[in-house]
C-alpha cells in the first residue's frame, strides 16, 4: 500500500492520506511534511481507492511546486505513466485549461491572447491618459484586486469612496471593454472568468465536476475570494458529497496584499460543516530553539486553531540578535559573520541566506557581499521570460495565436524594423477605431490605401500576409497527417524574420551574443515540448498549443542548476524554501513590522501588525540550524541619519539566557577579524 509505514509518514499525516470521508482541512505548520502527505494521498487514491488519474487535480502557486509535486508523484506510484494524467497545475493553469476547452461559452475565440503585465500597463496608461507610472501600478493594483474579490466595473464605482476610486473604477469597465474587444485576457481573468462561467452554467459546471472528481489545494491560506470560489464551484453540486483536501497554515498567511484573505479558513468551516481538521505540528525542518522562538511570536495573534511546532532535531545553537550602529556596519558585519561562520562549519556558500524584509534593503548588502568576494544570488530577479529578446519572439507567437492581439501586433511588426514607423502605426490606429477592428484585420480592409502610402503599406500586408501563412500551419502537428510541428514552423519564423542579425545590428558583440544565445535556449525549450519533451511523455503539442503555455510560464524549466552562492531573498520570496543558516536582517520597528499607513483606522493597523508578525514567523522558520538576527540603531534615510528602535518581534520571541544578545561592541570588526579566523583553524571540524 502506499500509505504503508515504510513511507515514513507520522500518525497525523498518516490520518490526513486516508481520510476519505469528506472534505479535509490539513492544517500543516513550518517544516512539517505537507507535499508529502499531498503526495501520498494522490498515490494512495489512485492506487488504494479506484481513482483515474486523470479524475484528480492537485493545486499550488508556482509552476516550480506543481512541477516537482508531480514528479514525487511518478516516484510513488507503481506504474509512474499514470502521473502525467493528473491535473498538476497552478490556479491559473487550470484556468487556461478550462476557458481553452469552453471559450465558446464566455464569447471568446480558442485562441484568445494573455495579456502580460506590460501590455496591461500600456492598455491602463492609455486608458487613463497619463504617464505617471505609479499612478497606472495604483490603478493596475486596484483592478487586480476588484478581480480577485469578484467585484464587477459597476459595484466598485458603486462603492468607491472617493474621486480616485471613482477614477480607477470608470477606467476599469473600459479596461474590461477593451480587453474583450482585443479577445484576450489578462492574468487575474484565468481564475475569474470560470468562476463566473461555473456560476451561471449548470452543465458546464457538472462536466467538469464529472471530470475532476478529487481535488487537492496546496498553500489554502493564500487563496484569494475568486480562488476559494472556484474550489467551491468545482467541489459542490446537488446530490454532490465535496471530496476534497486543503493543506495549509493560518500562521503563514502573509499576502493579504495582493488579496489573499485569511477568512477563507474561516469561511470552509461555514460552507462545509462536516469538515475534518487534522494538525500537522511535528516540524522536520529546525531544531528546538528556533521552533521555540517562532510559537513564542505567533501566539501574540489571534488564533483560528490552536497548534505548536515541535522538533526532534535536539536543541541545536543559541540563536544571536546583534545591535548594529547603522546599516552599513549591520551589512559590513554580517559578511564577516556569514565567511566566518561558514569557515568554521564547513560549510557551502548556498547554505546561507540574508532575509529582509522590502528589496531596497538588498543594495548595501550586495556591495557588503562583493567586497569580502562572497558570491550571492537573489530571489526574485527578473524572469527568463521578461527579458526582452524573448519577449520579443513570444510576440509573433502571440500575434499567430490571435490576430486581435493588438500590443502583440505592435511589437512584432517594429522588432525588427521592416520600415513601419509611428505614424504609420496612428494612421492604421485612426483606421482601425473607424472601422472597430484589430489593427492586423485593418491592414487588409479597403480603403487604407487613402490613408497610407505605398511604401507605408507595402511592409505592412507583406508582414500580416506572413504572419497569416504561420498561422495556418501553426495548428497542425505532425500526428494529424501533415508532418508539420512546432519546430518546422518556428525554425521557418525564425529564419524569415533575422532576428539574429537585428541583434548584432543593435547591441554590442557582446549583448547581442549573450541574448541570442537567450533566444537559442528558449526555442530549443519550445522544441522539446512540442515533440513532447526530452523523454517524449507529454503529448505533441502544436505551436498554438505552446504559445498559450509559454503565456503562463514564469521561468524557463531546469535551465541552471543552484550555483554555489549565498540566496538574497525577500522573506515574501522566501516563502516555501529552508536553509542550514538563516541572517534575518533589518528586524527594526518601521521595517518589520512595516510601517504602513499610520492614518489606518485601528482595526486595519491591528490586522496589518498580525501579517508582519506572521512575516517574522516566516522568516524564523526558514532557518534548519541556525538564527542570527540583525536589528539597526541609525538607519540612513535621505542623505540624514534616523534613529531606529528594536523590532517588537524580537523581544515576543522570549529568548533565553542561552540565547546570547550581544551590543555592536563585541560583534566582529574588520581588525579583529584575521585573528579570529586563525583561531578558528585551531578548532576540531565541527560535526
Amino acid at each position: 500500500m502506499s500509505t504503508s509505514p515504510q513511507f515514513g509518514l507520522n500518525t497525523p499525516q498518516r490520518e490526513a492520506v486516508k481520510y476519505m470521508e469528506g472534505p479535509c482541512l490539513v492544517l500543516a505548520g513550518a517544516g512539517s511534511g505537507k507535499t508529502r502527505v499531498i503526495t501520498q494521498k494522490i498515490a494512495h487514491l489512485i492506487e488504494d481507492c479506484g481513482y483515474e488519474s486523470k479524475h484528480i487535480a492537485a493545486l499550488t502557486f508556482t509552476n516550480k511546486a506543481a512541477a516537482e509535486m508531480q514528479e514525487r508523484i511518478a516516484k510513488l506510484l507503481k506504474e509512474p505513466k499514470q502521473a502525467k494524467h493528473l491535473t498538476v497545475s497552478t490556479f491559473h493553469s487550470l484556468g487556461v485549461k478550462i476557458l481553452r476547452q469552453e471559450a465558446k461559452e464566455l464569447g471568446l475565440k480558442d485562441r484568445f491572447s494573455i495579456m502580460d503585465s506590460d501590455d496591461c500597463f500600456s492598455l491602463v496608461q492609455d486608458l487613463a491618459v497619463t504617464t505617471d507610472k505609479q499612478l497606472i501600478r495604483r490603478i493596475q493594483g486596484k483592478m487586480s484586486l476588484w478581480k480577485n474579490g469578484l467585484i464587477d466595473p459597476d459595484d466598485a464605482l458603486k462603492n468607491a469612496v472617493d474621486e480616485d476610486d471613482a477614477q480607477a473604477a470608470r477606467i476599469y469597465r473600459n479596461y474590461v471593454a477593451t480587453l474583450s474587444s482585443y479577445q484576450a485576457v489578462d492574468f487575474d481573468d484565468l481564475i475569474r472568468l470560470p468562476v463566473e462561467l461555473f456560476r451561471g452554467n449548470d452543465a458546464v459546471r457538472d462536466k467538469w465536476q464529472r471530470r475532476l472528481r478529487y481535488l487537492l489545494v496546496d498553500e489554502y491560506q493564500d487563496t484569494n475570494t475568486c480562488q476559494y470560489e472556484l474550489v467551491k464551484l468545482l467541489v459542490t453540486g446537488v446530490g454532490k458529497k465535496p471530496m476534497f483536501t486543503a493543506v495549509g497554515d493560518d500562521d503563514q498567511a502573509i499576502y493579504a496584499w495582493r488579496g489573499a484573505t485569511i477568512e477563507n479558513l474561516k469561511t470552509l468551516q461555514v460552507d462545509f460543516p462536516d469538515l475534518k481538521v487534522i494538525k500537522l505540528e511535528q516540524n522536520y525542518r529546525s531544531t528546538t530553539r528556533i521552533l521555540q522562538a517562532a510559537n513564542a511570536v505567533i501566539a501574540n495573534n489571534p488564533k483560528l486553531f490552536e497548534k505548536s511546532l515541535w522538533s526532534e532535531h535536539g536543541l541545536g545553537d543559541p540563536i544571536k540578535v546583534l545591535a548594529m550602529p547603522d546599516d552599513e556596519q549591520e551589512a559590513d558585519q554580517v559578511a564577516i559573520m556569514l565567511s566566518a561562520h561558514r569557515f568554521e562549519r564547513r560549510a557551502k556558500f548556498s547554505d546561507y541566506a540574508i532575509l529582509y524584509r522590502g528589496n531596497h534593503q538588498a543594495r548595501v548588502f550586495e556591495k557588503a557581499l562583493r567586497r569580502e568576494r562572497i558570491p550571492y544570488v537573489m530571489s526574485g530577479g527578473q524572469s527568463f521570460f521578461d527579458r526582452a529578446e524573448i519577449k520579443d519572439i513570444i510576440s509573433y507567437l502571440r500575434l499567430i495565436a490571435n490576430g486581435d492581439d493588438d500590443p502583440a501586433f505592435i511589437r512584432a511588426v517594429t522588432t525588427p524594423k521592416r520600415g513601419v514607423g509611428q505614424s504609420t502605426l496612428e494612421a492604421l490606429g485612426a483606421y482601425a477605431g473607424q472601422w472597430q477592428c484589430s489593427l492586423f484585420e485593418a491592414v487588409f480592409k479597403g480603403g487604407l490605401e487613402s490613408k497610407l502610402a505605398d511604401r507605408q503599406l507595402t511592409p505592412l500586408r507583406e508582414f500580416c500576409t506572413f504572419i497569416n501563412q504561420l498561422e495556418a500551419r501553426a495548428s497542425r502537428v505532425g500526428a494529424a497527417g501533415s508532418g508539420e510541428n512546432a519546430a518546422a514552423v518556428l525554425d521557418d519564423m525564425m529564419k524569415e524574420i533575422n532576428y539574429e542579425a537585428y541583434l548584432y545590428d543593435t547591441f554590442d558583440d557582446r549583448q547581442a551574443q549573450s541574448k541570442w544565445q537567450n533566444v537559442l535556449d528558449f526555442t530549443t525549450w519550445l522544441k522539446e515540448k512540442g515533440t513532447g519533451g526530452k523523454d517524449g511523455t507529454d503529448p505533441e503539442k502544436s505551436l498554438l498549443e505552446l504559445t498559450q503555455m509559454v503565456a503562463l510560464m514564469s521561468m524557463l524549466e531546469g535551465r541552471d542548476e543552484e550555483p554555489d552562492a549565498v540566496r538574497m531573498s525577500t522573506l515574501h520570496a522566501s516563502k516555501g524554501l529552508e536553509f542550514p543558516h538563516v541572517f534575518l536582517v533589518g528586524v527594526e520597528e518601521g521595517i518589520l513590522p512595516h510601517k504602513g499607513d499610520p492614518d489606518a483606522p485601528v482595526e486595519t493597523l491591528g490586522a496589518r501588525i498580525e501579517e508582519e508578525r506572521r512575516l517574522m514567523y516566516v522568516g524564523i522558520t526558514r532557518a534548519q540550524r541556525s538564527l542570527h538576527i540583525t536589528w539597526c540603531k541609525k538607519r540612513k534615510r535621505a542623505r540624514e541619519n534616523v534613529h531606529c528602535d528594536v523590532s517588537r518581534f524580537i523581544k515576543e520571541m522570549k529568548l533565553d539566557e542561552g540565547d546570547a544578545v550581544p551590543t555592536e561592541e563585541e560583534t566582529i570588526t574588520p581588525q579583529n577579524r584575521l585573528a579570529n579566523l586563525k583561531a578558528l583553524l585551531q578548532k576540531p571540524k565541527a560535526a
